[in-house]
Parts: structure tokens; sequence; C-alpha cells
């Protein structure tokens, strides 16, 4: 009785007060970034990356390309975020197209660096729609790859979550039946693909407590800056792009000013709606750019922190 008495309390608050009036910050943020692949685009990732530092995130976090394109800047840019902007990183590290000591060499490449955080996932094979094959020396799924990087260090790791499945499950029971397997096999906590309608996390996050999971689930939050991009994105990984959120975009791709505000509104507005179902810890898919997430922050009641609280978090 006593969380609904607080759900109905922060409903009425949310539709009596302005959204954002007096929220006390009390959210955990991340970021996720990509490995630039040139000069100027790592200047441009340090921009975002200083941007965000004072918001003091739980962790950053940098992708991994399929079978391990982009191992070598990946690497490069988790020890630089660990070593100066004193920030804790999390590493991407997939099964595609490698064998286990591949695998291996990487992650302990990864802990000689000073990277206590994984994000290990399954991956992609990286043509749109092609069938996960894995390596016949490699890990097989994502659950293997946990136990693996559990047996070489005590790696603090994330998998991924699905609120609306896997593309490549059978059905939700099943989705939720190979998360269940993930978090058994050590994973810490999972960050879910990003999503466009609070209900749908809400919904999953039933699912979950029902099957028995009780692991932190972050919702990925992705703000739309580019509906075109989004669009391609919700497509390779099965989320749905309501019809509203069409219709609230278009006409708006010669407008960039304009959309950036429109999309600044609908993301908020969004993790508003979520944390007033409880939610308190949101990951951001950047496209390493620093706005939008600083802005959302900011409004979520998020504030820049001493560089020393910052830097003590990063320990």
């Amino acid at each position: 009785m006593i969380a609904s008495y607080d759900a109905l309390s922060e409903a009425r608050k949310a539709l009596d007060t302005p959204l954002f009036a007096g929220l006390p910050g009390d959210v955990a943020v991340s970021f996720e970034f990509f490995p630039p692949k040139s000069d100027a685009m790592m200047l441009q990732l340090w921009d975002v990356v200083q941007a965000l530092a004072p918001l003091a995130p739980e962790f950053v976090s940098v992708t991994y390309g399929a079978g391990g394109t982009t191992r070598d800047r990946t690497h490069g840019t988790v020890a630089r975020i660990i070593s100066e902007a004193r920030l804790p990183a999390a590493a991407h590290l997939t099964c595609v197209d490698a064998t286990k000591a591949e695998v291996n060499a990487v992650a302990e490449a990864y802990w000689e660096a000073g990277v206590r955080h994984i994000v290990a996932l399954r991956g992609d094979m990286g043509e749109p729609g092609a069938p996960f094959v894995p390596h016949p020396e490699g890990y097989q799924n994502a659950a293997d790859l946990v136990a693996g990087l559990k047996a070489i260090a005590p790696f603090d790791i994330s998998v991924a979550a699905y609120p609306e499945m896997h593309p490549d499950s059978a059905s939700p029971e099943a989705d939720i039946d190979n998360l269940k397997r993930k978090l058994d096999a050590g994973a810490s906590r999972a960050i879910s693909q990003f999503f466009f309608e609070p209900e749908t996390f809400f919904r999953f996050r039933d699912r979950l407590a029902a099957a028995g999971i009780d692991a932190p689930v972050l919702p990925g939050i992705l703000p739309v800056s580019n509906f075109a991009q989004t669009r391609k994105f919700a497509a390779a990984c099965g989320a749905a792009i309501p019809a509203w959120m069409e219709g609230l975009f278009a006409g708006l791709d010669t407008h960039p000013a304009a959309r950036q505000l429109v999309a600044a509104t609908v993301a908020a507005e969004f993790c508003r709606r979520l944390y007033a179902g409880g939610v308190r810890n949101f990951h951001f898919y950047t496209l390493n750019r620093a706005e939008l997430s600083y802005a959302i922050c900011h409004l979520l009641g998020v504030r820049p922190k001493a560089a020393a609280a910052i830097q003590e978090k990063a320990a």
C-alpha cells in the first residue's frame, strides 16, 4: 500500500505542479559513447566527455564494433577517459568473429589498463539482418561470455535487456530467460535497449519481477537528435516508434534548431514520466553529443559536482 500511495502522490504532483519543479536530483546517470574514427572526432568526443563529466555519472561506456572492428579505438578511448577524465569507464565487448583466446586477450588488456567494468554483449554480425553465427572456437552467447570474463578477473559486468524483445528471440518469455542466464552467469545489472514510451519499460519491469529477476535494469534513453537516423536504429533493434512521434518530427528535417527543441521537450517529458514511475537510474545513448543529455539531466535535478567528488567515484 505504501508503494501505491507514493506512486499516486508522485503522479498527482506531476499533474498539479510544473513537471520538473522541486525534483531533488535523486537520480543516477550514465552515458554511452562510440569510439571516434578520426582525430577531429576525438576532439569532439573529448568536448562531450568534459561537458558531461561534472554531472558525476555512475559510469560511462564505450561501444565496440562488430567483429572487434573498433577494438583499438575502444581501448584507447576507455583508457583515456579513466586516466585523464578520471571517470569510471566501461568497455563494450562482444562474441562476434573472435575466438575465446582473442576475446580473453582483449579483456586482460582492459584489466591491465584499469578497466573494471565491461558491457558484455553477444553482438551482431555487422550486416543488417544477418543471423548471428558463433565462432567455432569462440563464446557462444552473452551468458557464455559473462562466465568467461568472470573467470579472468572480478569484472563488474553489465548486459543488455530488451523491453520490446530482441529481434532474434523466439518469444518474450525466451528473451527474459536469456536475460536471467546472463545475470546468473555473473552480470551485476542490465542496460535496456532504447524505447520511446514509459509504459513499455513499466510492463517489462513487471514481467521481470514476475520471473524473479531483481537485478537493476537501467532504462536506455535515446534523445532524438536525428529522426531519420533514429528510425534506422529502431528498425535494426525492433524498437517501436509511436505514430505520434512520427508526426511530431515530420517537417523538421530542414529545421535543425527547432528539431533540437522538440527533441529536448519529448525526451524530458519521457524521462519525467519514468521518474514518476519510480525510475531513478538513467542510461543515455549520447551519440557523442552532450547538449540533449545534459539538458535532460538538469531537468531531472542533476547538478554539476565538485571535481573531488567525481574522482572519488572513479577511484
